[in-house]
């Protein structure tokens, strides 16, 4: 018979495979012990589902209420979080007894236990062996079960991004209610054929660059020249957040798009997909803020308070599936600041005729994501090329964004372009930050700036679920 500290070994080995702290699971692993009165096989049925359950409850319980200790979110009554009610009575039978407060502490469990959980390129359903986008090496991985209720598993990826990110990202999904997501995960955007994108150190002027700073460029009373941008002061404050000021200018500009200036294009790119011959005017395109980040020609360290994006994800995140319908989504397994660095939006660079070709050449029962069109500063040039008219596709490889699901006007997430290796801004990074302080558990959403009334655009919109009261799909 395994000992109780052994048996709090495996049950924070479970939690931690989820990305759930350590600290915040024990008090919830205490409460069920002395709720089941120290029944510990109650606890580990069903690959610690009423654990899990109870840990995510609490969590939705504290965002609703706002109480402020653990326990106390139960109260001193027996309740029981509302899955385990579903089990049958003879579920509680050959009781293991061990007490709860032989719980170890978070200091002493030690090194977590690496998951067994070969993380291949590309990740497919249980019913597909291959994918024309994977090579002969890509191999499937193999899924974690852990049950959700009876007779319904769960699908646990411990890390969809194969270690190319800073951090862990999850995934859980119930077995039978959805496919495993088709895509290969990348950190960083890439071309997919005929895009221009031109990165060269010769064309970064001096005065476009910190080449004489060193260290940190906020930590000098006078701002570099990459604060130019920004209208002499850094888009970033010393936590790593975006300055009020900015994050309220840019978040009037996604809300009021009428409200602010736009540029028009002589010759539209959007408009000549939609008819080459004899394209309309250019519909306008709303001139964006943009953050200038320090990069390799600067003198900077790369501990430098003006590099965030380029950095990479901190967060940790989990991909889930939605109940309301919306398929995956993303949620934040910590509380973010206002302010905070997200995540980018990865995918393959793309032109608008690619994109336009590419969605003609779909049978029909592909699972498009909602690709990014980088507008931001198309009414510099009287005309564009069609390979400097660039948008970004996550459908087939992409980073975590792909699965943030869209949200009509009051999104708790804010897309920002983002200048890093080029001042060329054919191409420029779309980097997303909260607008708001998001509590932990909480599912990550952006307004995509979708019109649902355009049905000539080349990107069609989709039925929109997000269930804001500011929702702009009247037709649904």
């Amino acid at each position: 018979m395994m000992s109780v500290r052994e048996r709090a070994r495996k049950a924070f080995q479970a939690t931690r495979a989820l990305g759930l702290p350590d600290q915040e699971v024990t008090p919830v692993l205490e409460h069920l012990l002395k709720l089941f009165n120290n029944n510990w096989d109650l606890i580990e049925s069903e690959d610690y589902r009423a654990l899990i359950d109870a840990y995510f409850e609490l969590k939705e319980n504290k965002g609703e209420d706002n109480r402020k200790n653990v326990v106390g979110d139960y109260g001193e009554s027996s309740r029981l979080p509302k899955r385990l009610c579903l089990q049958d009575s003879e579920d509680q039978a050959s009781p293991t007894k061990g007490s709860a407060r032989q719980i170890l502490s978070p200091e002493e469990h030690g090194k977590p236990s690496s998951v067994n959980l070969q993380q291949g390129a590309t990740f497919l359903n249980k019913k597909d062996s291959s994918s024309s986008g994977c090579s002969n090496s890509c191999k499937k991985p193999q899924q974690q079960p852990v049950t959700c209720e009876k007779n319904r598993p769960l699908h646990i990826i411990n890390d969809i991004t194969k270690g190319t990110e800073n951090v862990k990202i999850s995934l859980v999904g119930e077995i039978g209610k959805q496919e495993l997501p088709k895509f290969t995960y990348m950190r960083d955007n890439i071309i997919y054929q005929d895009a221009y994108v031109h990165i060269s150190l010769a064309r970064v002027a001096d005065e476009d660059c910190c080449s004489g700073c060193s260290g940190d460029c906020l930590s000098v009373s006078i701002p570099c020249a990459c604060a130019h941008e920004t209208g002499g002061e850094f888009a970033y404050t010393t936590d790593g957040q975006l300055r009020d000021k900015f994050l309220k200018a840019c978040i009037s500009m996604k809300q009021d798009p009428e409200g602010h200036d736009s540029v028009y294009c002589q010759d539209c790119p959007l408009e000549r997909l939609k008819n080459e011959y004899k394209p309309e005017k250019c519909k306008g395109h709303l001139v964006r803020k943009f953050i200038k980040e320090c990069w390799r020609k600067c003198g900077c360290n790369m501990q430098c308070g003006n590099r965030v994006v380029q950095r990479g994800i901190t967060c940790k995140l989990q991909v889930f599936w939605t109940r309301e319908g919306k398929g995956w989504g993303v949620k934040t397994l910590q509380d973010l600041p206002k302010g905070t660095f997200v995540c980018e939006y990865v995918g393959e660079i793309l032109t608008n005729t690619e994109l336009f070709e590419r969605n003609l050449k779909g049978s029909g029962n592909e699972k498009h994501t909602y690709p990014v069109t980088l507008d931001a500063d198309w009414g510099s040039e009287r005309v564009l090329k069609d390979e400097e008219a660039l948008c970004l596709d996550a459908t087939f490889c992409g980073n975590v964004a792909r699965f943030i699901n869209h949200r009509c006007f009051d999104a708790n997430l804010i897309d920002i372009p983002v200048e890093v290796e080029t001042p060329d801004r054919h191409y420029y990074h779309l980097a997303l930050f909260t607008t708001r302080d998001v509590r932990a558990s909480e599912e990550l959403t952006w307004d995509y700036g979708i019109d649902f009334n355009d049905d000539e655009h080349p990107i069609k919109a989709f039925k929109c679920c997000c269930r804001s009261a500011l929702c702009r799909d009247v037709k649904r």
